[in-house]
């Protein structure tokens, strides 16, 4: 199917949806209907980029037959928007291009982070809070929402680990490419003769799944309460209000203890037990159809690394994209932006030469 045909039918598509989901029977299925709601607004960008894209080549058609038949002032001015109507249809077909590539699924979710120290001891746990403050900043300046799920504090204040929600629009698609091991480069706290020190800690990014994404039979998890250890005033040990929830089936285990509740605690665990069941369904899918088996976090030693932060020199490199800034003080009070725009910049990149070639 050449690109015209393919459009015509996606626009015969986002007319049939159109008329679908006003369907008393749609609406009454609820998974159908969110698929369906998604779907439609994938082809209403599609459908608008398109009309633009006609639009605008419709205006360089009568620009260059107003040069052909002009002469003098008006001629310059004709060629003038014959270069501006060349110009904007480039950009109008890349636009294009790029929103009939493969859409990710989890482009529009919100999104589940894990962060966890790794090599390096109580200064693999500093780097972990370190990573968590940074997200936290970006998370503000994109004017996202974040929430704690879940924390173990370390014994010098940083985190053994560390669970939280970001909310907002499109961080799936701004965050997915911080999944990985991170490694920093400098003096520990800890370290009294000024040695340069490399740790690691390592970042999950979970697309979070809502209830019609995942289907958990009740039958298959085990669900066990215990009483709450760590900061938390006197409903520590007095309580059972912790839970641990294993899904048998994977053996997939996911505690939670940060919330007085043990129903809210509950609740937290589900949401974070679906995320990780949606994104290892999504991962075996994909690598069925890839031969690409790593997980996202490797086993986060050192020498596995997809960014280094190095602090003497006030550096950060990001190995995957051979990209390096000099300005790590900014990029960990939260400026990430270069960093992500590349990424993502990079990853349009090779999607489209996977479709075009």
């Amino acid at each position: 199917m050449n690109l015209a045909d393919r459009l015509r039918a996606l626009g015969e598509e986002f007319v049939a949806l159109g008329t679908r989901l006003a369907d008393p029977d749609l609406l009454a299925d609820q998974r159908r209907y969110a698929a369906e709601s998604r779907r439609y607004r994938e082809l209403e960008a599609i459908v608008a980029a398109h009309e633009r894209l006609l639009a605008r080549e419709a205006d360089l058609a009568v620009a260059r037959e107003l040069f052909a038949e002009s002469e003098g002032a008006e001629r310059e001015l004709a060629r003038a928007e014959v270069t501006a109507a060349e110009a904007d249809i480039a950009t109008r077909s890349e636009e294009l291009r790029l929103l009939l590539l493969p859409r990710d699924p989890n482009d529009d979710k919100n999104v589940i982070m894990e962060i966890r120290g790794a090599e390096g001891g109580e200064e693999a746990n500093l780097f972990a809070r370190d990573l968590f403050e940074m997200y936290r900043g970006y998370a503000a300046r994109q004017g996202w929402r974040v929430e704690v799920l879940s924390s173990t504090p370390s014994d010098l204040g940083g985190f053994n680990e560390v669970t939280f929600r970001i909310e907002g629009d499109h961080p799936w698609t701004r965050l997915r490419g911080e999944a990985g091991p991170h490694r920093v480069q400098r003096v520990p706290v800890t370290e009294s003769q000024g040695r340069i020190h490399t740790s690691s800690a390592t970042v999950t990014v979970l697309p979070e799944a809502e209830e019609v994404d995942v289907d958990i039979d009740p039958a298959d998890l085990q669900i066990d309460v215990y009483r709450s250890s760590g900061a938390g005033g006197q409903h520590v040990n007095t309580t059972d209000s912790a839970v641990r929830i294993t899904h048998r089936p994977t053996g997939t285990v996911v505690t939670m203890q940060d919330e007085k509740s043990q129903i809210q605690n509950r609740a937290r665990a589900l949401a974070v037990l679906r995320s990780r069941l949606l994104k290892a369904s999504q991962d075996r899918q994909a690598a069925e159809r890839s031969d690409q088996r790593r997980s996202q976090i490797g086993g986060g030693g050192r020498s596995e690394k997809i960014r280094t932060y190095n602090v003497k020199e006030n550096r950060v490199t990001d190995h995957r994209i051979g990209l390096t800034l000099y300005k790590l003080d900014r990029v960990l009070a939260g400026e990430l932006d270069d960093i992500v725009d590349a990424l993502v910049a990079d990853d349009r990149a090779r999607r489209l030469a996977e479709e075009l070639g």
